[in-house]
Parts: structure tokens; sequence; C-alpha cells
């Protein structure tokens, strides 16, 4: 079997061993071929219920293991038909190229073919790959919805559903889509739900999807990764540009910028590739060449800057990122948590610094609510700070050094 596209991450593991899950042999020789010894904790809570055939809703930091704790259950209750059985929906291409990865790696003992449909490539292809008849199909709902209304997949007999990254799956850009897709699924399936955040409006919808799940929820206290140290530049908004070329002249990693227009984040691109620092971009107005070309030369170090938007950045599986720079705040402080997941994997350290003006500084309590710890207002050389006129003025503002 081939694994060297599967990504490999040094992620947090607990004591079991992967024996006592339930796993079939050659399941538990795949697992020993990539070199997993002890599964991570999302897989050793999930795997059991899984491939027993009960509805989950797991919760887990970004990179801890969740796309193996749904890809092995799929690849052993499964077997080789002549229908599409399996169906797993992500919201990005990216995320969607990576889960047929481990679908194509742990199937091949069972003689499983997945089938993954994204937009940007042709859908002549797919078409002929759906010809073949597969037994799993990974897609973005976009692009499944096309195949539906022309009539080149049917999802009548599919037995078992993934919806990864359910929170951002689930919020009002993707709902309409996925019920869409849901009314075509036989109503009797096994289901289950990922996701690194699920704010409570969120989870009350899974309701209407999952059936006495068993729930895992090994998220840490303030549900943001340990390991990560947090920084806040209060700047005047004319200030921001000045700000991140200063950050990115002091803090020399590997380093993930995310902004909140595809406008912006081409805007940037320029502004610091005409500054000298090796930088790319990655946003939804890209074809998927140049999307993924971005992401291997992030990954492969030809670049160590990647400006990214929230929606992009959902396939972004690149170990050993040191530094998030928060360009633009999030809107919410889920999505905050999202983007500090990139950085600090397993044992590893990572640092956050977001850049804000004080038309910002509610959003920026609810974030420190939110990770239980205030954000050290910090200032960079060149850059004259925002003072707050608040209680909060009192706290000290720290140079970067």
């Amino acid at each position: 079997m081939q694994q060297a596209s599967l990504p490999q991450h040094p992620v947090p593991e607990t004591n079991r061993s992967f024996d006592d899950l339930g796993m079939t042999p050659e399941l538990r020789l795949a697992v020993a071929e990539l070199g997993w010894i002890h599964p991570t904790p999302i897989q050793a809570a999930v795997l059991p219920g899984a491939i027993a055939g009960r509805d989950i809703l797991g919760l887990a930091e970004t990179g801890s293991g969740k796309t193996a704790a749904f890809a092995i259950p799929m690849a052993q209750r499964l077997g080789h038909g002549r229908a599409v059985r399996g169906l797993i929906l992500s919201p990005t291409r990216e995320i969607t190229l990576q889960t047929k990865a481990f679908l194509d790696y742990f199937g091949a003992s069972h003689q499983l073919r997945t089938v993954s449909l994204i937009g940007g490539l042709n859908i002549r292809h797919q078409m002929d790959a759906l010809a073949k008849r597969p037994d799993i199909v990974v897609a973005t709902p976009g692009r499944l919805l096309d195949h539906l209304e022309r009539g080149t997949v049917k999802l009548d007999r599919v037995e078992m559903l993934v919806l990864d990254e359910a929170d951002h799956m689930l919020d009002m850009g993707f709902l309409p889509q996925i019920n869409a897709i849901l009314e075509k699924l036989p109503k009797k399936r096994h289901t289950m739900m990922f996701s690194a955040t699920m704010p409570p409006p969120i989870e009350r919808l899974t309701q209407r999807f999952l059936t006495d799940p068993l729930r895992v929820d090994i998220m840490p206290p303030g549900r943001a990764a340990a390991g990560i140290s947090h920084r806040i530049y209060l700047v005047d908004i004319d200030n921001k540009k000045p700000c991140i070329l200063s950050l990115l002249n002091q803090e020399l990693g590997s380093t993930l910028v995310f902004v909140r227009r595809r406008s912006d984040a081409e805007w940037l691109y320029r502004a610091l590739h005409r500054a000298g620092h090796p930088v790319d971009r990655i946003h939804a107005d890209l074809t998927q060449k140049e999307r993924i070309a971005s992401l291997d030369g992030f990954r492969e170090g030809q670049h160590r800057i990647l400006i990214a938007t929230d929606i992009a950045a959902r396939g972004i599986d690149v170990p050993g990122i040191q530094h998030i720079i928060n360009y633009d705040l999030p809107e919410t402080v889920e999505d905050y948590v999202h983007r500090a997941g990139r950085t600090a994997r397993g044992n590893a350290t990572g640092l956050v610094s977001s850049i804000a003006s004080w038309i910002e500084l509610e959003r920026i309590r609810d974030i420190e609510a939110a990770i239980q710890e205030p954000l050290p207002r910090c200032t960079t050389p060149g850059v004259e700070p925002y003072v707050e006129r608040t209680k909060s003025a009192s706290r000290p503002q720290r140079r970067l050094r």
C-alpha cells in the first residue's frame, strides 16, 4: 500500500494499542506500516464505537488524527460492491484530496475504490471515475450537487456519511447544500460528524442528523491548543501594514497569515512580495493547480509565508508552522481558535500574533474570555501603538524582542 501522500505529524498519543480497538488484522497491519504504535485520544475514543456502527459527534483540536478516526471505520465496515455506500463531505478542495489519500490507503486491503469530486477540475474526468462504480465518494457540496443534477452519481445506497469540519459545513453558507444532499440519502444510515469547534447554535443543528450519538469531546480547557503564546498589536488602521512588515522582519519562522477577504489576500501578497518577503497566497479565486502549488511551496519551504482566507485555510495541513498572524481578526471566537490550531501541533510550541485597531476591542475581550487568558499588548519596532483609554490601559505594552 502507498502511504507517501498521507500527512505525517507529531500528535499526542494514548498508551492504548490499536490491537484493542476492534480493527481487522488488515487494518492493524496498515496502521503498523505507517509507524503508528498508539492511537491519538480522538482515535482511541471514537474507533470502537464507530466500528460498531454508532453515530459519532467528535470534537478535537486540528491535527489530532480525526481523519483516520473516521477513515478506518469506513474502510472496515464497507465491503467492495457496485454502488456508492460511503460519502464524506468536506468544506474545501484541499481537505477532500487529503481525505481521499487516507481512504485510498486504508481501503486498499478491502479493495475499496474512492473518488474525489471537487470544483476547479475537469468534471468530465470525474464522470469517467464515477462510471467505474466507486464505493466511496469524498466531495465538496457544490461539486457533488453538480453531479447529482447531471445524474452521474446516486446516493440512494449510502450506508455511512461523514461531515468533516462540521462547524463550517453547517453554517448558513453550507446548510442549504447539505440539506439538498441529505434528501438524496437513505434515512437509515451511520453518520459521523467531526470538528475542531462546535458552538451551541451549530451543535443544536446536529440533532437533525445524528441518532443517539456517541459524543467525544477532548478539546482542552478554553478550546485553544496548549503550547501557544498569544500576542495582540493594537495600532491605528493605517499602521496595520507597517506592523506586519515589522513583525515579519522580527519573527523569521514559517508563518501563516490570515486575512478576511480574497481581495485582501491578493493585495497583501503583492505588498509583501514587493517588500522582498518569500510569500504566496491561497484563496478560492485561484485555480486548483495554483492552490496546490501554493500549498506545496509552503510545505516544502520554497516560501516561508502563506497568506490565506479562512475557507481556504481549512485545507492547510502543514506541520511545523511556527507563527500565525491575524492581519484581520476573525469574525468569531471559534475561528480564532481554529486559526490558532494551525500552530503548536502535538508537543510543539507556536506563536499567534493579532493586529487590531480600537474598533475591535470588544472582539478582543471575547477572545480573551474564550481562551481564558489576557492577550498581552505588544509593540514592534517602528510602529506606534494605540493605547487603550480604558481600565485595560494599565496593562504594559510589551516590546517584541
